[in-house]
């Protein structure tokens, strides 16, 4: 959402950023539902990136956005190079947005975001054009369908990216087998949750270690421990998505979580945890 659905959970301040989901040049209705699937430790989504579009966007959600304190990272989305740069354009024009993340990587659209996010050519290209068009801060977000990340992420790295965001959902898909027919009307969705926080750390500790601008681990982050893990692996922050489904105050309770671990374990800041992994035996 757009952060509005939180706001009587806790302080939204507390938190390090907000990231709005994606936003497209014209609004968008998604994809017919059903839509989400819960699964063993997660769920599959096929929302088809549904949003206002950049002009209401602009209108009606930055205007309360705007009263927060906590930074705003508007998440970007688009069909070609260009629409990626007019929006990067025309929200670096605006008041009160700290920074963008392109979405390069959703896999759950037929056209667009599944070839940028698969060939860093093209990653490298959109990169290259936000970086163009926009002064803000600017963080990329991968996918996990690759047959490489780190050379992924050293194509938008070497191309302007400000830092990297990952991992994206994975493809899957859900067949109820008393119809014979896919649980989702669009076949295919993303697999969020749990079940792909094991995959996503291994692709944040390869990429940190490749890379040197900050990365933010994204992937089954529920909980403070899970938030920890991928501090050690290398992230400089964290993103927490699917958990607020079935728990919309896990933000503040990972955050006052990770605030009695460092105390437990006598460190100073997360940042003096950053990359601490101990390999050794």
């Amino acid at each position: 959402g757009y952060g509005a659905e939180f706001s009587s959970l806790g302080d939204l301040h507390r938190l390090g950023a907000i990231v709005v989901k994606g936003i497209s040049l014209a609004p968008r209705p998604g994809n017919p539902p059903p839509r989400i699937v819960e699964t063993a430790c997660g769920m599959l989504n096929a929302i088809g990136l549904e949003n206002v579009g950049l002009e209401q966007f602009l209108s009606d959600k930055m205007p309360w956005l705007r009263t927060l304190r906590s930074p705003i990272i508007v998440n970007i989305l688009g069909d070609s190079i260009e629409e990626y740069a007019e929006l990067a354009g025309a929200l670096s024009a605006a008041p009160g947005i700290s920074g963008l993340e392109v979405n390069i990587s959703c896999p759950n659209v037929k056209k667009g975001g599944v070839a940028f996010g698969t060939v860093p050519e093209m990653a490298a290209a959109v990169t290259r054009a936000v970086r163009a068009a926009s002064s803000l801060p600017l963080i990329v977000k991968l996918s996990p369908n690759v047959t490489d990340i780190v050379a992924m992420a050293r194509a938008v790295a070497d191309n302007g990216a400000d830092a990297i965001s990952l991992i994206n959902t994975l493809i899957g898909m859900a067949i109820d087998v008393r119809t014979r027919r896919p649980r989702l009307a669009n076949v295919i969705g993303g697999l969020s949750g749990p079940a792909i926080k094991p995959v996503a750390l291994r692709m944040v500790w390869q990429v940190a270690s490749a890379v040197r601008v900050p990365v933010i681990g994204i992937g089954g982050i529920g909980t403070a421990e899970d938030a920890v893990e991928f501090l050690l692996a290398g992230a400089s922050a964290v993103q927490v998505g699917t958990a607020n489904f079935y728990n919309p105050a896990s933000s503040m309770e990972i955050l006052s979580g990770l605030e009695a671990w460092l105390r437990e374990q006598g460190e100073s800041s997360v940042r003096a945890i950053i990359g601490t992994l101990r390999l050794d035996r």
